[in-house]
């Protein structure tokens, strides 16, 4: 009992003291926030869509710029039609990546046939 009682009493005023405190970490020069990053991929992808060309492959395109934020795939007129979307900018401070802060990529059996605002984006059979 005394034991116990002695534990309590030293681990006691320890465990009030640590509740506030605030460990942080800093590496240099590298930021690893969640904006941070969010940001760095944005400009990242503007910049690499900004090179590309009309008619590059989709097997190209998912090397050059990586895994899509939104992807689709349907058939129009017996062809295949697959669009990825990648983030290029924010419009909403929510953290969530929406279609209208994308640039979509649309590929026709194979081949980019165009880009824009993925906001603006609707499939062909809708038109």
């Amino acid at each position: 009992m005394k034991k116990s009682l002695l534990v309590l009493l030293i681990a006691l005023p320890l465990a009030f003291t640590l509740s506030g405190c605030v460990i942080s970490v800093n590496d240099g020069e590298v930021d690893h926030s969640l904006m941070g990053d969010s940001e760095d991929r944005t400009y990242e992808n503007r910049k690499k869509i900004a090179k590309i060309q009309l008619g590059s492959s989709f097997t190209d395109m998912q090397e050059k710029l990586g895994v899509a934020d939104f992807s689709q795939t349907y058939t129009h007129n017996e062809q295949t039609i697959r669009v990825l979307f990648y983030r290029t900018q924010r419009k909403h401070k929510d953290g969530l990546t929406t279609k209208d802060e994308c640039t979509y990529l649309e590929f026709i059996g194979g081949e980019l046939s165009q880009t824009g605002s993925g906001g603006e984006y609707s499939q062909m059979t809708k038109k």
